[in-house]
């Protein structure tokens, strides 16, 4: 029988096969951050498609920090009914839900929210400073404000009846803001040593646990490296990945980069082996360095395309779980044909609109997928050969149109 269909367990809640979505942004909220029929429509797709689990894509723990328009914020029970719905669809087909929680930092595009704020007062690289602005160092209440913030929206996840949470600790989010010391010059006690600079990451976990039960999963999202120069070693992650595993951590999904080096899209900077090319995924090798170093469960997500790829990862034992994603965006259904022996059948290539300054980053990577969930959740079929340039200038009226609103919106509350 093949690995994928096998039967797992984490905190007694059981995972029908070894197959996770991976979290992808969706943007189908409301200006207000609510979720709606639309996220429904998506996860029950999913949902009846067969997976096994579905981690949603970032949901921010603070409205004056969103990512981009169209994500879902939870702060309080404002939405509670909504998210009850959402939970359970999943419930329904035997699928569960983590909700991946989030705070992006300093990765906002300008004009978006009132201000940007991060560990330090670290600018982007000339390429992207056009877009994103240099953020405002937070001060030690705010990160406290912050770490309650995760508390209280992974409380309200478990009300609604969600399995668990997802800490999005990677890809140059706040968390992993914290962790590089290429976005971390703080001289206090979150910043310098490593121990120093995971102490945010521990600190939001333990707020987390104290608030939920015992049978809650929490999950996290971290880098195996930030694919810069000057930025976190490989040893610091190790201790990271062991330090969060001795804290009790459930579930640890391997991944990598950020927008100033989207490794996570599958852009590596570093020059990768022949042989982890042929066995598929982007962050097996690691996955089987740190697979020694933690007892928790793990999950590799980025560049699976074939049964036998997913198989042998499995019986490696790097990991326990297989991450899929963009695949999903264009089949929905794919959980079932995989678990029949079938292979991805739609390997989309990067996408391109031919504009060389946004094709340098990761931002397609989002928004042409998030353009499919549309579809999907409507109940259309996705389009995999939709055009990439179509959607950037969409995607930019609907950014316009979401400052502009935003800009109202903070003169009336003043």
């Amino acid at each position: 029988m093949s690995h994928l269909a096998e039967v797992a367990t984490i905190r007694n809640i059981p995972f029908k096969n070894r197959i996770i979505k991976g979290a992808m942004s969706e943007a189908l909220a409301n200006h207000a951050g609510q979720p709606n029929q639309l996220h429904l429509g998506l996860y029950e797709a999913w949902a009846k498609g067969g997976l096994g689990c579905a981690i949603t894509g970032n949901v921010m723990v603070d409205f004056r920090a969103k990512n981009e328009p169209g994500v879902v914020v939870i702060e309080s029970e404002r939405d509670l009914a909504e998210l009850k719905k959402w939970a359970e669809v999943g419930k329904q087909h035997g699928m569960v839900q983590l909700i991946q929680l989030s705070h992006p930092g300093r990765q906002c595009p300008k004009g978006l929210n009132k201000e940007t704020v991060a560990p330090s007062a670290v600018p982007f690289s000339p390429m992207l400073a056009t877009t994103f602005g240099t953020p405002r160092e937070l001060c030690e209440d705010e990160i406290q404000d912050i770490i309650q913030r995760f508390a209280k929206a992974a409380q309200v996840c478990e009300q609604a009846g969600f399995e668990g949470i997802q800490l999005h600790g990677a890809h140059g989010y706040l968390i992993s803001q914290f962790l590089s010391p290429l976005t971390n010059k703080r001289q206090d006690q979150w910043g310098g040593s490593i121990e120093n600079r995971m102490r945010f990451l521990l600190e939001i976990y333990q707020a987390v646990r104290a608030v939920t039960s015992a049978q809650f999963i929490i999950s996290v999202k971290l880098n195996s490296a930030d694919f810069q120069r000057g930025g976190i070693t490989e040893e610091e992650v190790i201790y990271v990945f062991k330090t969060i595993d001795a804290a009790g951590i459930d579930l640890i999904e391997i991944s990598g980069g950020s927008y100033e080096a989207p490794a996570m899209a599958g852009v590596k900077s570093e020059k990768r082996k022949e042989s982890s090319i042929a066995r598929e995924a982007y962050f097996l090798d690691f996955a089987e360095k740190i697979r020694k170093q933690v007892n928790c469960h793990l999950m590799v997500t980025g560049g699976f395309r074939t049964v036998e790829g997913m198989n042998a990862a499995l019986d490696s034992g790097a990991c326990e779980f297989i991450g899929i994603a963009r695949p999903l965006a264009v089949e929905p259904d794919l959980t079932q044909g995989l678990i029949a022996g079938q292979d991805v059948r739609y390997a989309v290539d990067k996408i391109k609109t031919g504009i060389p300054m946004i094709d340098k980053m990761a931002i397609m990577e989002i928004i042409w997928y998030a353009a499919q969930f549309k579809d999907i959740a409507q109940g259309k079929s996705p389009n995999p050969k939709l055009s990439p340039l179509k959607v950037f200038f969409k995607y930019a009226k609907g950014n316009i149109s979401a400052m502009i609103k935003g800009r109202v919106n903070s003169r009336r509350s003043a």
